[in-house]
């Protein structure tokens, strides 16, 4: 059986983000589901809802992915501790909503870290959401794994391959 990553694309990202969805996938030989969610209904619970509810249908061999603000919603619902989740997610370029970062009550992750072993993913030439927020999310979120790459923009141009081999962890290295 072929295992299914669950790819939570950014704000008015379906399209955008489908090609480093789908090149994940490939990467990690995992079949893509990436369910489209609102453009314009954009409250947490908006989206925090059917995340849920692709979650649920996670098994042991799937993996986790979300970009931007859909990293943002994923990180909130993990950390609730309401269902078997994950066992890892990685949160690409996600966006730090606090008074230090973009200033949105709504958004801000201000709960305990999920149990979810997290690791955080951001590009130095982000020209979306600033690698500063990088450093935002891993003091709130301290158990993380931190990787920032040097390019790849917003969409981790090129470097698919690197978030891939961080996703696979240890075991890509060998």
């Amino acid at each position: 059986m072929v295992g299914r990553l669950l790819f939570v694309h950014g704000a008015g990202g379906f399209v955008d983000d489908a090609p480093l969805a789908n090149g994940l996938a490939q990467a990690l030989h995992l079949d893509v589901r990436m369910p489209e969610l609102s453009d314009t209904a954009m409250g947490f619970e908006d989206w925090a809802g059917p995340v849920r509810q692709h979650l649920d249908r996670l098994g042991p061999e799937d993996s986790v992915v979300a970009h931007s603000f859909g990293a943002s919603i994923l990180v909130g619902v993990l950390a609730e501790h309401r269902r078997r989740w994950p066992l890892q997610a990685t949160l690409l370029a996600m966006p730090d909503w606090t008074p230090c970062g973009w200033d949105v009550a709504d958004y801000a992750f201000t709960d305990p870290e999920p149990e979810t072993d997290l690791t955080l993913v951001h590009c130095r030439d982000d020209d979306v959401v600033p690698v500063s927020h990088l450093a935002l999310n891993s003091t709130a979120l301290p158990s993380a794994t931190v990787i920032e790459l040097p390019t790849g923009g917003h969409q981790f141009d090129g470097m698919i391959d690197a978030v891939a081999a961080e996703i696979l962890g240890p075991a890509a290295h060998r």
